[in-house]
């Protein structure tokens, strides 16, 4: 439903991720490699010829994976560890580790293809003045910075464009269909009245981003904030208990090697099977609210540099390494902190100050019609029919509301695309610029926001105490975030488990090491 727009600035504010300076090497050793396809009887036969074969390190249904792919990006890898300061695992883990990485980007490559998922020019070139906004540096100084460091500004773009483009898919297809049910958030809000020691709204929450993946130091004040490192042991759905039993042994022997001294980073690199592996596991910093509840347990009573136990999850086995705790009540066993959570978000690095007394803010009652991109739905036909749709209500030939009922997409399209009263900031960026340029009365031109393409319409604008509104908000913002980093994992692996994959380099090791 379009509400589930209002919590959704949490990516779509803050993954326009490449922040300049700083995450510039991640960036480009993450850029997106060469596509390659291969017919559907190529992807059922496992005999083809000797130099066709040995040029595969995997299929993932009609598209391929080369051996040359695999080893550009290890190289990548390579220098990324190096420049941390991290052990590089040894090559054949970290060829595995490499191709695991490119097998789930390209599922969710071929996932956004099926959704018709694209970024232009114009949206990337949107991106740029915005993280160069952030940095107070022009577009051209950022350029300058980028191409100091020694990467091509072409290079920085592509992977600028996949990460924009792996957001609009992440938005699409998971966060928007998180919802925060009333009661959840009456139990939280029950929760935390029990519960008086915590309190304090921290900084607007972010989805990790390349820049992120270190610890910063932060201002012992205000709301509590977690950086956080995992070793992820995955159990594969379906596994036999047997299958469990050892993949914990596993785990808790990399608990020990932890325990005896071996660097966690390294460890991570060799031994995780987390998306971030090969970043020395590093998750990034949160809002201790904002990690889910089973990593708050495990970490609950850890100091930085303190590693938990083994704790099990859906996805598997983790261990949890604390690489940076700042702000906050010091952490005391048993303890589990819930900072509030902005209801107007601030920009990325703002926080939001405890409000006393009336919060006074300009709410907008408004409507839309969403039209989602697919395969069959290029961006240009979704564009081209809301223009149609458009110019049928101004010469007044159908109403807003018949309109949005007949060919919205969105949930609330039985209501005439009724959005209810919206406050600052619980749109994504492109869809509420838009709103905001609007009179009352006034109907917009075709908006692209990461769920599709949108016509808005200004129903009547108000000044309103949200005082009341406000806990709820937070406590909303605050279930949200605990909820998307796993509902996302599960997707991951929904689609991995979905595809057809055949990873013919592991298979490759596994027969060498058998002959051995």
């Amino acid at each position: 439903m379009m509400r589930s727009l209002h919590t959704l600035r949490r990516l779509s504010g803050n993954l326009l991720v490449l922040t300049a300076c700083a995450s510039v090497p991640v960036a480009y050793a993450q850029q997106p490699t060469t596509r390659g396809s291969v017919k559907p009887a190529a992807a059922q036969s496992a005999k083809q010829g000797d130099q066709f074969v040995d040029g595969i390190a995997a299929v993932v249904n009609k598209d391929v994976i080369t051996l040359r792919e695999v080893d550009s990006a290890s190289k990548r890898a390579i220098e990324d560890l190096q420049r941390r300061g991290i052990q590089v695992p040894p090559q054949d883990i970290l060829r595995r580790q490499v191709l695991q990485s490119l097998i789930i980007e390209r599922v969710q490559t071929q996932e956004a293809d099926r959704l018709g998922i694209r970024v232009n020019d114009g949206q990337i070139d949107q991106a740029i003045a915005s993280i160069a906004e952030r940095n107070r540096i022009t577009p051209q100084q950022m350029r300058a910075e980028v191409e100091k460091s020694g990467v091509k500004w072409e290079d920085y773009r592509k992977s600028l464009s996949n990460d924009l483009r792996m957001n609009r898919l992440r938005q699409r297809a998971v966060d928007s269909n998180i919802v925060i049910s009333d009661a959840e958030v009456d139990a939280f809000l029950k929760d935390r009245a029990n519960n008086p020691a915590v309190g304090a709204a921290p900084s607007a929450p972010s989805a990790p981003s390349p820049a992120q993946r270190a610890p910063q130091a932060r201002a012992q004040s205000g709301p509590e904030q977690v950086a956080l490192g995992q070793i992820l042991i995955r159990v594969p759905e379906g596994a036999s208990s047997s299958e469990v039993a050892e993949l914990r042994k596993k785990a808790e022997s990399v608990l020990a090697r932890l325990k005896k001294g071996s660097d966690f980073a390294s460890l991570a690199a060799e031994t995780s099977d987390g998306p971030e592996a090969l970043q020395g596991g590093v998750m990034g910093a949160r809002p201790m609210d904002g990690w889910p509840d089973l990593f708050v347990q495990a970490i609950a009573s850890l100091s930085p540099g303190q590693v938990s136990d083994v704790i099990q999850s859906g996805n598997g086995f983790h261990i949890l390494k604390v690489l940076d705790r700042a702000g906050g009540a010091p952490a005391q066993p048993a303890q589990q902190p819930a900072p509030q959570s902005p209801a107007v978000a601030p920009q990325p690095g703002q926080g939001m100050p405890t409000q006393q007394g009336p919060v006074q803010v300009t709410q907008t009652h408004a409507r839309h019609i969403l039209v989602k991109t697919s395969a069959v739905m290029t961006d240009d036909q979704a564009r081209q029919r809301l223009e149609q749709i458009r110019q049928r209500v101004i010469n007044g030939g159908a109403s807003f509301s018949d309109m949005a009922r007949q060919y919205s997409e969105d949930g609330n399209a039985p209501q005439g695309g009724d959005l209810g009263w919206v406050n600052p900031g619980e749109m994504v960026p492109a869809f509420e610029q838009a709103m905001n340029a609007l009179p009352v009365g006034g109907l917009s031109e075709p908006v692209l926001s990461p769920f599709g393409w949108h016509l808005i319409q200004v129903e009547e604008r108000r000044e309103h105490d949200v005082s009341d509104d406000l806990q709820r908000m937070q406590a909303r913002q605050i279930l949200f975030e605990r909820r998307a980093q796993p509902a996302f994992e599960d997707w991951v692996e929904q689609l991995r488990t979905g595809a057809y994959i055949d990873n013919r380099l592991e298979k490759q090791m596994a027969d060498d090491q058998n002959n051995r």
